[in-house]
């Protein structure tokens, strides 16, 4: 199944909507969306089932969406849109998968967990079970990962005892966080004393 965004197709709106439903996010990695919320949306997928009573659509099977810089890979795919206009949208796979260049940078933003959801009402991104973000080389893993766009907080959680150890052998959680170089800082070597 091929799908292209067009106002006279039948569950047209939720493929609309899915650009701001899914995955958005504020601060730096909003950074990212804004041009390409601008693009066309373009999905692919097995099947896809459309009920516009409910203001649902699900996408199974390969679902691949891109629009701009943003490619979502999920084995299943389900939006939905509240009666008061506000979306929520579910990514699952083995590992489903979200990567997004960063507005005038060469930098990516990645993700990767066994579920992801975005609640436009909220504005929260949650990556649940083997949850793994990463933007250009800083990285951070645990059992669930939360970035709330309107506050920009991130929270970062491991496993339980005695569940699976996800973010690590030990089910704690890992980053992996680069050194940046400072603003206004003399980037040249020190000059021998003479």
């Amino acid at each position: 199944m091929r799908w292209r965004t067009g106002g006279d197709r039948p569950g047209a709106w939720l493929v609309q909507l899915l650009a701001a439903a899914v995955l958005a996010s504020g601060g730096a990695y909003a950074q990212a969306l804004k041009p390409d919320r601008e693009q066309p949306i373009h999905l692919e997928a097995d099947s896809g089932t459309f009920d516009d009573a409910k203001k649902t659509a699900v996408f199974t099977g390969n679902v691949v969406l891109t629009q701009g810089t943003l490619t979502i890979r999920a084995d299943r795919l389900v939006v939905t849109q509240s009666a008061d206009g506000f979306q929520r949208g579910v990514a699952y796979g083995d590992p489903a998968s979200f990567r997004q260049r960063r507005t005038g940078t060469d930098e990516w933003i990645e993700g990767w967990a066994k579920r992801m959801e975005y609640d436009s009402r909220t504005e929260t991104l949650e990556l649940f079970e083997d949850a793994r973000m990463r933007r250009g080389q800083d990285e951070v893993r645990g059992n669930y990962i939360s970035y709330n766009a309107q506050t920009e907080l991130f929270r970062v959680l491991g496993s339980v005892k005695g569940e699976g150890a996800a973010g690590g052998a030990s089910g704690r959680v890992r980053a992996v966080i680069q050194p940046k170089s400072r603003e206004g800082a003399d980037r040249s070597p020190p000059r021998a004393a003479p």
